[in-house]
C-alpha cells in the first residue's frame, strides 16, 4: 500500500515536472460559449513563460471551414497537456467529443497520452445543468489514457463566490 502509494506520487510529479511546450486546447462548441472558453483558456496557458497553446476542435455536423482546424492524432502525440471542454448535454460530454475519444484506442494502446497533464472545461445553459457531472465524465477518457488530472484548487476564491459557474473539478460557465 505505501509502495503504490510512492509511485503514484512519483508518476504525478514526473507529469507536473515534465517539460511543458505546447498544451493543446481540444473542445466541441455548437453556440460558441465553449469556444469562447478555449480561447479564454488559451490565453491563461500563453501566459506563463515558454509554453504556448494549440486550440483544435472535432469534427461535427455543426463543423464550417472558418472553425478551429480539426484535431489530429499527431496532436495528442506532440502536445505536452491537454485540455478539453464540451458544452453539457444531459450531464454529459457532447457527442462528437465522446465520438473522437471512442476514436483514440491505438494511442491508449500506445500511451501517447501517459503522464501527461490533463484538464476539463464546460459550458452550460442553466446554472444546475449538470456541469459538475458533465466534467466528471470528460475525466474517464483521460484517467484511461494514463493522464494526469489537474483541477481548481479551493484556495482559488473565486470558486466560493462565483454566481456563474466554477467548479473544483474544471472551469464552468453558464
Amino acid at each position: 500500500s505505501e509502495i503504490i502509494l510512492k509511485l503514484f506520487f512519483l508518476m504525478l510529479i514526473k507529469g507536473i515536472l515534465f517539460i511543458m511546450k505546447d498544451i493543446l486546447i481540444l473542445y466541441y462548441s455548437k453556440n460558441d460559449s465553449t469556444k469562447k472558453m478555449a480561447r479564454a483558456i488559451g490565453r491563461g496557458v500563453e501566459s506563463v513563460s515558454n509554453v504556448s497553446s494549440v486550440i483544435r476542435t472535432v469534427k461535427s455536423k455543426h463543423y464550417c471551414d472558418s472553425d478551429d482546424l480539426l484535431v489530429t492524432k499527431e496532436d495528442l502525440k506532440s502536445c505536452s497537456g491537454m485540455i478539453i471542454g464540451s458544452p453539457t448535454h444531459f450531464g454529459n460530454m457532447a457527442a462528437p467529443l465522446k465520438e473522437f475519444f471512442d476514436g483514440t484506442s491505438e494511442e491508449w494502446l500506445n500511451g501517447t497520452l501517459e503522464n501527461k497533464i490533463g484538464g476539463v472545461f464546460t459550458s452550460t445553459s442553466s446554472m444546475h445543468g449538470g456541469q459538475e457531472t458533465t466534467l466528471l465524465s470528460m475525466m474517464l477518457p483521460l484517467f484511461h489514457h494514463g493522464m494526469v488530472i489537474a483541477g481548481v484548487p479551493y484556495s482559488e476564491r473565486n470558486l466560493s463566490s462565483t454566481k456563474s459557474g466554477g467548479t473544483p473539478y474544471g472551469p464552468s460557465h453558464v
